[in-house]
């Protein structure tokens, strides 16, 4: 893991929240499932950019510091969100970001007859604010989704998934339309219950004034480990078998 160049200040961290690296031009968190990422009609400030702000503020309202929105994670998603520091940076993060290396992990139901491919496909958003794939090209915007069975059970499989584009719940509709939804997923799925079974677990990116490349890596939650304790292959500190 890549050293901080800001000390973090552990006092100040709030709940929800692993900072991974600071330094003076971004920070890079592992955010909690059930934490929103930017506010929200119903909520403000409980989320992941507010409290964040609050941190690099330690608690004084009248400095100037503040945080900018790079990319964003579902409210029950866990895992990697970076956010810049000034707006300059802000946009020279969003310049590049199709060339940002994102990999998430998500346990589905079933077992996959193809342990790896990729899903493509348009995506729209219904009245319904659902997403969902389209024959017209000109109805939605193309979606990338590569994924990889890692690991499996008798009724679940742990994927890897490259997300080659970043649309509106696009790893959650892609598998639910390839009929192997991610557990936990109350929107794309029926009779769920529980935690979503998505984590974004690592992210590589060049910095945005450096170009030092940077590459960073979450544990895997322990909710995880829970599917697949039988073969052993993950466990609340290691990282699946590659």
């Amino acid at each position: 893991m890549i050293k901080s160049k800001i000390k973090i200040r552990s006092r100040y961290v709030p709940a929800g929240i692993r900072i991974l690296y600071e330094d003076r031009d971004i920070i890079v968190i592992d955010k909690s499932s059930g934490l929103l990422s930017v506010k929200a009609k119903y909520e403000k400030e409980q989320t992941a950019h507010q409290l964040l702000i609050n941190y690099v503020r330690k608690g004084n309202p009248r400095t100037k510091a503040n945080l900018f929105v790079v990319h964003r994670l579902d409210r029950e998603t866990s895992g990697v969100l970076v956010f810049a520091k000034s707006f300059k940076i802000r946009e020279k993060l969003a310049s590049q970001w199709d060339d940002v290396e994102k990999k998430y992990l998500a346990i589905v139901h079933g077992n996959l007859t193809k342990k790896s491919g990729i899903i493509e496909s348009y995506l729209a958003e219904g009245e319904d604010y659902m997403m969902h794939s389209v024959e017209n090209p000109k109805d939605g915007k193309f979606a990338k989704t590569k994924y990889t069975v890692k690991n499996d059970s008798k009724n679940y499989s742990l994927l890897e998934i490259d997300l080659l584009t970043g649309k509106k719940n696009q790893i959650r509709v892609h598998l639910s339309e390839l009929g192997h939804p991610i557990v936990g997923d109350l929107k794309y799925s029926e009779n769920e219950k529980g935690r979503l079974g998505l984590h974004a677990f690592s992210i590589k990116f060049k910095h945005p004034f450096t170009n030092e490349k940077m590459a960073f890596e979450t544990k895997i939650p322990e909710f995880f480990t829970n599917y697949f304790k039988p073969q052993g292959e993950i466990g609340a500190h290691k990282q699946p078998r590659y």
